[in-house]
This record gives structure tokens, C-alpha cells and sequence, in this order.
């Protein structure tokens, strides 16, 4: 197999770049909760639909903030947001410490292994936990919680617990009344 005739297709590269280098000093430096609608305000810059309520943490990697959509949520510290393709967050939604959303893998039927891209959307209510990897082209729909260390791969219903690599259901979630 020769891959010396593969080529991917890197749209935005200089804002790419640009955008690296930022992620990866001035966005770590603007620590905690005063610096975060500064954080927000460097975000919408590069792209982002962001939400005034949202939380964002410093340590966050983003590869495209462009493609990111994000509402009333709480992003964790030392997540990783691949947006090679569009990552939709929804309202009151927390994505926990160390968690990987990712938009791209590659087409394992052919050789040459071409980049293949698909969205990640999360519904309100959701909580995806610790540790966890949510694959390319995955639903997590209204009040979904995924456990910490999952790996979900496939869309889940609505108010649903799963968890395991990969997550499989746990049980239904139900709400206390309040």
C-alpha cells in the first residue's frame, strides 16, 4: 500500500493555525470564572455559537470552534472537542473533566483510509460523564447520562443511563419531583 497520494482536505488551515495557537496559550492563561465570557468572547471570534450562560473551561482543547454550537452548558476542564464536523451542545448540559467528543475517524474499507466526518449532537438535560468518548455521528438525546469511562458509539434514547465500552443501557432515568 502506498499512501504517498492520500491527501486530506484541511479547510481553514491559516485560521486553524491562528486558532492552535490561541487554544493553546492565551484561552489556558484566562483561568476561572472571571476570565470565562472573555473566553466565550475568543470563541465567538473564531466562530463558535456560544451561549452568554455557558461555562467553558481553559484547559478545554477545541480543534474548530467554528463548528461548535454550544447552549447553556458547562464544558469541564481537559476536554477535547474534535469539531472536524459540527459537536451541537444543548442547554443545561455538563460535559465532565477529561471527556473526548469526536466528529472524525476513517473509512476502514479502503486502503488508503480517507478522513469520513459526522456531527455530534447533545440534547438538553444531558450529562456526559468523566472520562468518557463520544464517537462521530452520535445522538445523545434529552436527559440522556453517560456514565464515566463510556464509550458510546451509537445514538441513545431519551432519558436513558448507559455506560461500559461499549455504553450499553444501565437503566431508565427518572426525575425526583422537585
Amino acid at each position: 500500500m502506498n499512501l504517498s497520494n492520500y491527501k486530506e482536505h484541511r479547510p481553514k488551515l491559516l485560521q486553524r493555525a491562528i486558532w492552535y495557537f490561541i487554544n493553546h496559550t492565551i484561552f489556558r492563561c484566562l483561568k476561572g470564572g472571571p476570565f470565562n465570557q472573555l473566553r466565550l468572547a475568543i470563541l465567538r471570534i473564531f466562530g463558535a455559537t456560544i451561549d452568554k450562560d455557558a461555562y467553558v473551561y481553559s484547559s478545554s482543547t477545541i480543534f474548530a470552534p467554528w463548528n461548535l454550537k454550544i447552549g447553556r452548558a458547562c464544558i469541564g476542564p481537559n476536554t477535547c472537542l474534535y469539531s472536524k464536523d459540527i459537536i451541537q451542545i444543548g442547554d443545561d448540559v455538563v460535559v465532565s473533566q477529561g471527556a473526548f467528543l469526536c466528529t472524525a475517524s476513517h473509512d476502514i474499507s479502503s486502503l488508503m483510509l480517507p478522513l469520513v466526518t459526522r456531527p455530534i449532537v447533545i440534547m438538553n438535560n444531558v450529562w456526559v460523564g468523566s472520562n468518557t468518548f463520544i464517537g462521530m455521528g452520535v445522538t445523545l438525546n434529552e436527559g440522556v447520562v453517560v456514565g464515566a469511562t463510556a464509550s458510546v458509539y451509537k445514538d441513545v434514547e431519551s432519558w436513558i443511563v448507559v455506560g461500559g465500552n461499549p455504553a450499553k443501557f444501565i437503566k431508565k432515568r427518572e426525575l425526583k419531583n422537585e
